[in-house]
């Protein structure tokens, strides 16, 4: 049972319309929808900056069970726009768990909608593709939701990254380390700078829109391209700013938008997918080596695949073994890489964490 009757409303942008209840903050929130099929780790999806701008359906039955911790965020706060869920716990268990889900929706403004049949919505988007929607709580005329989701911008066209970057560049790590690593926040998760720091890496953040004179300053070993929301072809500063660094001839890897720009770099266009991929269990296949890693997913956009085949300066080097999208690439003449998916995934699974040991290896023999 819900733990309010206040109702709340989700109207799709195809007209669909769904009936729940009220969770989080009473109000009303845009985006694109989109649906996460973790059945955990639901505290570091919500903080992830990946999903800024985007109304999240989380497809497990219960959702916040096991409450919220200070500890488990992949940012400072929730990102998401909106929280769709077909059981919205308030009441937790774990007592490691400082707050109810509740609670922390509410501290960051989130407004979420529960008692919604996730597995018909998620069909549904898988079916019909990704699209903009809008969740309240306070407004009950249709005409007037409506009005107000034709105002929502598509993520199509939409540069989001430099809004969720760091303002001011910040190091982690042993500042005596002889191995530094420059990093591009584009919405970095902690956990990324975690596995650097981890394997003995110096690292300074740096605002997305950093050139790279600012970025050599450092005298990095390597330079690291984060994650982030967004299109990847409304960012025109990120792409020029790796082919300037691609000329440096010094090791890079990128995750996720980092793959995508480093593919822009190298004109292989980018596109936006049906409705993504975002979960914890996408099996990936690395060509290189044959075997198979269970991978973490967050990703509404990915690179053209005949342009990559067609490109004979790169390789590929996983592929998504669902629907056979390009999941790793690596450039044949320079020490760079990339993959789509997320290695350093918390909380797991961990199948790839490989990645950090081979930048650091490559850092290592450059």
């Amino acid at each position: 049972m819900p733990h309010t009757q206040q109702q709340a409303i989700l109207l799709l942008a195809d007209g669909n319309i769904f009936y729940g209840y009220a969770f989080g903050k009473t109000g009303t929130a845009t985006g694109e929808i989109c649906f996460n099929t973790g059945m955990t780790g639901y505290q570091e999806v919500f903080t992830d900056p990946s999903y800024y701008g985007q109304m999240l359906v989380m497809n497990n039955v219960h959702i916040g069970n096991y409450g919220v911790k200070n500890t488990d965020v992949e940012s400072k706060t929730v990102k998401i726009r909106g929280l769709i869920g077909r059981n919205l716990e308030e009441k937790f268990s774990r007592y490691q768990a400082t707050d109810s889900l509740d609670s922390y929706l509410k501290v960051n403004n989130i407004v979420a909608i529960e008692g919604i049949d996730t597995r018909a919505l998620v069909a549904h988007i898988r079916t019909a593709g990704a699209m903009n929607c809008i969740i309240s709580s306070e407004i009950s005329d249709i005409e007037v939701l409506k009005a107000e989701l034709a105002k929502v911008p598509d993520m199509d066209g939409l540069e989001l990254a430099s809004l969720v970057s760091t303002n001011e560049e910040y190091e982690l790590g042993d500042p005596d380390s002889t191995m530094k690593v420059a990093v591009l926040d584009f919405g970095v998760k902690q956990n990324i700078l975690n596995c650097l720091v981890q394997r003995g890496a110096h690292v300074r953040v740096h605002p997305a829109k950093t050139p790279l004179n600012r970025l050599k300053e450092f005298n990095p070993d390597g330079y690291f391209i984060s994650n982030g929301p967004g299109d990847p072809a409304a960012m025109p500063y990120a792409v020029e700013t790796l082919k300037a660094i691609l000329q440096e001839n010094k090791p890079l890897f990128g995750i996720c938008l980092g793959h995508q720009l480093l593919a822009l770099a190298n004109d292989i266009p980018t596109f936006k997918m049906h409705h993504g991929h975002r979960g914890l269990n996408h099996p990936v296949k690395n060509i290189i080596t044959g075997r198979c890693e269970i991978t973490t997913q967050n990703h509404g956009f990915g690179v053209e695949p005949s342009a990559v085949r067609d490109n004979e300066n790169v390789e590929i080097t996983h592929l998504n073994l669902n629907d056979e999208s390009i999941e790793g690439i690596r450039i044949k003449n320079k020490p760079a890489f990339s993959v789509q998916y997320h290695p350093e995934a918390t909380p797991g699974p961990h199948d790839s964490r490989y990645l950090f040991d081979d930048f650091v290896a490559m850092m290592k023999a450059n």
